[in-house]
């Protein structure tokens, strides 16, 4: 399993081109040799590419908007092929989706989308939070876009902490998506002042062991280190994440 730096959490500093290279710099120099392309400023795809081929990283997975995959698909997949990137996301289901009948909506919808990427060589994968938690007509909006969708199709990529958060369990969800995962988020929670944080890998209270054991048993290719919101500097954030399990995951 590789370590991948989720880019989501530098954000803030990866405005323009010139953040962006000296921000994968510091990505790399932690020791990531993967990342995935989320949250970051507007950038030439070229001009991406040839920064991570000459920093020695490669890209796993993406979170596109909604709307570049209804208007845009032609040109994602072209990205994606430049990037030799193989896992195309969606950062978040859009909030009109957000009820029964949107549940199974957006399975349709992004089961032929996903059967378009798959054609080009891509997979989607699909990100969740804790909203896919909820019960209608006693199934989860996770299991409605599981049965709904083709396995081929329609992969996930499951967070963590958004499991935890919505009173699920992630070592059995990590199982569970057996064969329709290749990369994970890992992102641990925390409890400060009676509210939930987000916290470093090793600093919440996630059972690492157990998730690790079951990402190995499963067949997991990558795990990208997200932390929405830090308490101090993202980049240390990264590193302590990265060195508390680099020696975990081997």
């Amino acid at each position: 399993m590789i370590l991948a730096a989720q880019l989501y959490t530098v954000r803030e500093f990866m405005k323009t081109p010139k953040d962006i290279r000296a921000s994968l710099k510091k990505v790399r120099d932690i020791g990531y040799t993967s990342v995935q392309v989320s949250g970051i400023g507007p950038i030439d795809p070229k001009e991406l590419k040839a920064i991570t081929d000459e920093l020695g990283l490669s890209i796993c997975a993406t979170h596109i908007p909604y709307v570049r995959f209804k208007e845009d698909l032609e040109n994602v997949i072209k990205e994606h092929q430049l990037y030799e990137c193989p896992y195309v996301g969606i950062g978040s289901m859009p909030v009109e989706f957000r009820n029964e009948e949107g549940f199974y909506r957006f399975a349709k919808e992004f089961d032929e989308i996903g059967a378009e990427l798959k054609k080009n060589g891509l997979q989607f994968v699909y990100h969740n939070h804790r909203f896919e938690f909820e019960k209608f007509n006693g199934k989860l909006g996770m299991e409605i876009l599981m049965n709904e969708t083709s396995p081929e199709n329609f992969w996930f990529l499951l967070d963590t902490y958004w499991v935890q958060s919505g009173g699920a369990d992630p070592v059995k969800w990590i199982h569970r998506l057996k064969d329709r995962m290749g990369v994970i988020h890992f992102k641990d929670m925390a409890i400060l002042n009676d509210q939930q944080i987000f916290a470093e890998i090793g600093n919440g209270n996630l059972e690492w062991k157990s998730i690790i054991e079951a990402c190995k048993e499963t067949g997991i290719e990558w795990a990208a280190i997200e932390q929405d919101t830090c308490l101090g500097d993202p980049f240390d954030s990264l590193k302590q994440s990265y060195d508390y399990l680099k020696d975990r995951i081997a």
